[in-house]
């Protein structure tokens, strides 16, 4: 209860519209969810998601986000489920806690796909609703300051991950006090020896450093007041990580860095922000080159203040930052500083880019949008990774457009980069620049400030692909790559239909007659490809040859000729006598069907697909095939959806049927970190619910295992309760059922 008072002081002094009886239910709710749980620090579980709860209020977030975070593991480690959390608090609450509840098994892979898969997930998550992630970020805060109960080889893939992720996303939303505590951490697991000498270094001298800082702050109060500024002053010590990487990068000893503390003045508005400037750069000269005006052109991340490095007392440099209330909260909490509020509720993001009347802060998100759009076009995961982790580390310069618009691109941009962009095509019809006025060459490096006017060509012609050596943005590299890969895929599938056509015509046989349907739907199935232009391209790249795949074609066509020009209902009554034929001294009896009854049909063949394994309680369909009854998929099975594509009029209405104590193969996957009797683990949950193994198929790879299990149960409910007990155990990463 003392946790719980502290987040109701937290969000008394921070929080607006909260209403705290519900905050209270929460709290009641979660605590009897978790009341059997507890963490690895001995503390009950519920400390946690209240410590969480606790640092959205900081933030000045919204009761749904405060609610949604003391919810937050409610889904994923107790019995509850989505519709319990709706039915309890709102669908608004539910949807956060199942977001966050997606990304919470984002961990450190050793597999790049793996890690990237997770990336895109969490780009969507944050693309749909900006408050899952920062609950996450929370979460993963709450998570690092009690890293320490963890084994030392977990404390170091956590704090990787950290530095990798969730500390450059911090700082791209802007939430630069979660960013400097995320990185300091994670320096402290990942090199400590490091961490500690540097933080007796420091310590060393911070009576000598605070002195000076002291009278320092003294003077420019004693001036700023005596100009009629009224301003709070402070000295900022810098965070141990950013003061490493300079020691690092600039290859310095602790004591050539003078500038370990920065001067932090706020003021009531911009005016009184350039005015300070004036009065500081008269105080103590200013260092040329190291003059920042964040005010007039703000970072992406929403972050403006003013920086000049001076010379102080003793000739000893130290950096100045001078900005306004508002901004500094922004500067310190970002994006959950901005979110808008509208009748105590919270504004979704979703459709920003739709709605031209948003407020101008909600396109500070756009990089999340164009991230989602590079990351689509990045088929390799190795790529996507190194693309992702530039972008969220890089530095930024800012240019203007003829018409005055400040555009921000990587550091190092060329024009190229400007001209993707403003606009695909745009940079697809580049063929020249001027900057200043000034034609350059379109691999010159853009400088902060310049004024760039890209010249185009009315034809279309496309990018160079010399250009890629050139660009720096991961938007001009996925556009360009993306402009080569259609047109090379365009070219190859004209040269595979060619080709087979010609094929066709030499073996006297119609390509366009034998190659769809179930026919189509086999080929493709046997060369591993989703649609005929995968073949055509494939072809067409001499992958696979042309009279190779029309000779499957042509084996296919003439085993199933005879029942190819029969209606639905025909094609049936074939199988039912075939049957018949096969079993004429057996009848079946219902007994022995399966529990599904086929619209309008009586006495078919019903069969399970394999590919998808649908048990009662999941939709299905029915798809007709030719001497093998009908063939029971799930709804969202791949392989169906397919057959649909190509002949939907297979396709037949089926439904579950009353059956008893029938049991229905079902295969699930496992992944979960490599660990003693994790077999052993599995295996009694599975026994203990009474539930048959068909197989079991087990695999180690760097660090994780993976569980492929065959399991008999009676229907998708049994089989949910089952993976949610499942999902309990430690070390469990993730379980899903397989599909095709």
């Amino acid at each position: 209860m003392a946790e719980l008072s502290d987040l109701l002081e937290k969000i008394d002094e921070n929080c607006n519209n909260v209403d705290k009886d519900i905050v209270i239910k929460a709290y009641n709710f979660a605590y009897e969810a978790h009341k059997h749980q507890m963490r690895e620090s001995g503390e009950p579980y519920i400390s946690h998601p209240l410590d969480v709860a606790c640092i959205l209020a900081e933030m000045g977030m919204d009761m749904s986000t405060i609610v949604a975070g003391i919810l937050h593991d409610v889904i994923e480690d107790t019995s509850y489920s989505y519709d319990d959390i709706t039915e309890m608090f709102s669908k608004e609450v539910a949807d956060l806690v199942s977001g966050v509840t997606k990304l919470d098994k984002i961990t450190y892979k050793t597999k790049e796909e793996q890690q990237a898969d997770n990336v895109r997930k969490m780009l969507l998550a944050m693309a749909k609703d900006i408050r899952v992630i920062l609950i996450k970020l929370a979460d993963r805060l709450h998570n690092m300051r009690t890293l320490k109960f963890k084994r030392e080889q977990k404390q170091k893939e956590k704090a990787k991950e950290t530095l990798d992720i969730y500390a450059p996303l911090a700082h791209r939303l802007g939430m630069s006090k979660i960013k400097w505590e995320l990185e300091d951490l994670s320096f402290r697991y990942l090199k400590p020896k490091e961490y500690y000498e540097l933080v007796d270094l420091i310590a060393e001298k911070r009576v000598e450093r605070e002195e000076y800082i002291s009278k320092i702050v003294e003077e420019l109060k004693l001036n700023l007041e005596a100009s009629g500024i009224t301003p709070d002053i402070d000295g900022r010590p810098k965070h141990f990580y950013s003061i490493y990487r300079k020691m690092l990068n600039k290859s310095k000893s602790l004591d050539q860095i003078f500038d370990l503390t920065a001067v932090r003045i706020l003021v009531n508005n911009i005016k009184e922000c350039y005015a300070a400037l004036g009065i500081v750069h008269t105080m103590y000269k200013p260092i040329p080159g190291r003059f920042k005006d964040y005010i007039a052109m703000p970072k992406p991340n929403m972050y403006q203040s003013l920086h000049s490095t001076v010379i102080g007392p003793e000739g000893k440099p130290f950096e100045i930052q001078i900005r306004t209330y508002d901004m500094h909260k922004t500067a310190e909490y970002g994006i959950a500083a901005h979110w808008k509020y509208k009748e105590g509720t919270i504004e979704s993001t979703q459709n920003v880019p739709q709605n031209k009347n948003a407020n101008k802060d909600d396109t500070k998100l756009t990089w999340i949008r164009e991230m989602l759009e590079w990351q689509r076009e990045t088929p390799s995961a190795q790529e996507f990774m190194e693309n992702f982790k530039i972008d969220l580390f890089s530095d930024e310069i800012f240019v203007f457009t003829p018409k005055g618009k400040v555009i921000n691109l990587p550091y190092n941009a060329t024009p190229v980069d400007f001209a993707y962009k403003i606009h695909t095509d745009i940079g697809n019809r580049c063929v020249g620049a001027k900057v200043n006025g000034k034609i350059v060459p379109l691999d010159y490096k853009l400088k902060t400030g310049e004024i760039v006017d890209i010249l185009t060509t009315s034809l279309v012609k496309g990018p160079n692909i010399n250009w890629l050596n050139s660009v720096t943005s991961n938007q001009a590299k996925s556009k360009i790559r993306s402009w080569f890969k259609k047109a090379k895929r365009d070219e190859n599938i004209s040269k595979g239909k060619e080709l087979l056509e010609k094929e066709s015509k030499k073996q006297e046989f119609n390509f366009g007659e034998i190659a769809k349907g179930e026919n189509l739907e086999l080929v493709l199935k046997r060369y591993n490809m989703n649609s005929i232009d995968d073949l055509y391209a494939s072809v067409g790249i001499g992958a696979v040859g042309a009279s190779v795949i029309l000779s499957r074609f042509k084996d296919i066509y003439e085993k199933n000729k005879d029942n190819g020009s029969l209606t639905n209902e025909e094609v049936l009554e074939n199988v039912n006598k075939n049957i018949h034929k096969e079993h004429s001294s057996k009848k079946i009896s219902k007994s022995e069907q399966p529990g599904v009854t086929v619209k309008g049909v009586s006495d078919v063949l019903v069969r399970f697909a394999k590919c998808c394994t649908p048990v009662p309680g999941d939709p299905i369909i029915g798809y007709i095939t030719k001497g093998r009854g009908v063939s029971v998929h799930r709804t969202d099975c791949t392989n169906v959806n397919n057959l649909i594509k190509e002949d939907s009029s297979r396709i037949i209405e089926v439904k579950w049927g009353k059956s008893k104590n029938e049991s229905y193969m079902a295969e699930v996957e496992i992944k979960a970190e490599d660990r003693q009797a994790l077999l052993a683990d599995v295996v009694e949950v599975i026994s203990y619910m009474e539930i048959a193994i068909e197989s079991v198929n087990a695999k180690t790879s760097k660090g994780s295992a993976y569980l492929n299990l065959k399991l008999k149960i009676q229907d998708v409910e049994h089989l949910a309760l089952l993976m949610k007990k499942l999902r309990r155990l430690p070390g469990i990463i993730d379980i899903y059922r397989t599909n095709s």
